[in-house]
């Protein structure tokens, strides 16, 4: 028997291998002829090997280029006309305008597409307007739209993107669900830990709060890093690590932030870490201020191995963290409360201890990664059935 063709496009190839890793070998043993669609990179022809899938390399760009954009679109409707998948399904803001638009002008009858996140929300004036074009345009290509997260749902609504008719929440939201088989601290060498501990020049009486993502403005590095100075001043044994690549170019830190990280003794940043377990065990409490997000897979992986997270009032994050239960949520762009959550979980100790308590059993009943990979999965048998009849 043949096994349907299923093509997992995402505009840069580190998404199809880290956001949903797992999942393409999962289809794989669940009847899906799987082929991963991305830019060319080395994390591509890893995900040949680590997935057991074929991979087409298409070049994409992550910012608005009409040009070459275009080119991927052609390069891509070439693609789908070639290998005649049955379902085309799309990850991250560029790949979906290509994915969906292209696949749909091929004549692929399923076309899927996962919002995970919307840069658009924090643009404004002619680029908001560019943006919400383009996302109107890629759900009207699609046939489902899955946004990640209830607040997403609430939000592509709330704008009038498309008609609830074609959105769907998967699970309880996240793309791709946690291995909390992997993110436990079980799972990590208790020496290793210590190890890199002393190795970073921490002392056991340190309170690390850590960071895990990418070093840009969004995802509010520039007021944790303003919160970080006020707790240091007063609390000598507070530390931040910062666990993520510090990028220049898309959405740049503040000199002032960018200066502080440099020369603080106090903060120390370790960049891109392909396993961040060993981070995040070291560490006492998640700080993840960020402006936007879908459905943060940071947030699972911080409270799997049991930290309590201080989270933005913002979809996916707030759905993730219960306030007070295994988590503080604050709102965003504010220094004061992530100051103030900040010092919550470092001097009030019963609150500390009820938070970690709940931290990694809330996420293990909620976002285990085979319930996710057993709903979507159901979801495409559903579709495919529907288009058969």
């Amino acid at each position: 028997m043949s096994r349907i063709k299923l093509i997992r496009i995402t505009t840069v190839p580190i998404s199809l291998k880290t956001l949903l890793k797992g999942q393409h070998r999962f289809m794989s043993h669940n009847g899906f002829e799987v082929v991963g669609v991305s830019s060319q990179g080395n994390e591509l022809k890893e995900i040949q090997l680590d997935e057991g899938i074929r991979v087409v390399p298409l070049e994409m760009t992550r910012t608005i280029s009409p040009i070459k954009d275009i080119e991927s679109l052609i390069a891509f409707y070439k693609l789908c006309k070639k290998e005649k998948p049955l379902i085309v399904h799309s990850h991250t803001p560029k790949a979906g305008i290509v994915g969906m638009l292209g696949a749909k002008l091929a004549g692929v009858p399923i076309r899927l597409h996962t919002v995970a996140g919307l840069p658009l929300m924090e643009a404004t004036g002619t680029k908001r307007r560019v943006l919400n074009w383009v996302e109107k345009l890629t759900y009207a290509a699609a046939t489902k739209v899955y946004p990640n997260s209830q607040g997403l749902y609430d939000f592509i609504i709330q704008e009038k993107f498309v008609a609830t008719s074609k959105l769907k929440v998967i699970a309880q939201g996240s793309s791709n669900g946690i291995d909390t088989a992997f993110f436990s601290k079980e799972a990590i060498d208790s020496s290793f830990v210590e190890q890199l501990k002393n190795e970073l020049g921490f002392s056991s009486s340190d309170f690390i709060y850590v960071f895990v993502g990418r070093l840009v403005g969004d995802k509010g590095i520039n007021e944790l890093i303003e919160a970080f100075i006020i707790i240091s001043k007063h609390n000598v044994h507070a530390k931040l690590l910062l666990v993520g690549p510090l990028e220049t170019k898309l959405d740049p830190l503040s000199k002032r932030a960018l200066l502080e990280i440099e020369h603080n003794e106090n903060i120390i940043s370790v960049g891109f870490q392909k396993d961040v377990r060993p981070y995040l065990a070291l560490s006492h409490a998640l700080v993840f201020p960020s402006y936007r997000e879908g459905f943060p897979n940071v947030v699972m992986q911080a409270g799997a191995m049991e930290l309590p997270c201080i989270v933005s009032n913002i979809n996916g994050c707030n759905e993730i963290i219960e306030e007070g239960v295994n988590g503080l949520i604050i709102p965003v762009k504010n220094v004061d409360a992530i100051v103030n959550a900040m010092l919550t979980v470092l001097r009030e100790i019963e609150v500390y201890n009820r938070l970690k308590k709940n931290s990694r059993r809330m996420i293990v009943e909620r976002y285990e990664q085979k319930v996710v990979w057993e709903a979507l999965l159901t979801e495409y048998t559903d579709l495919i059935q529907q288009y058969k009849s």
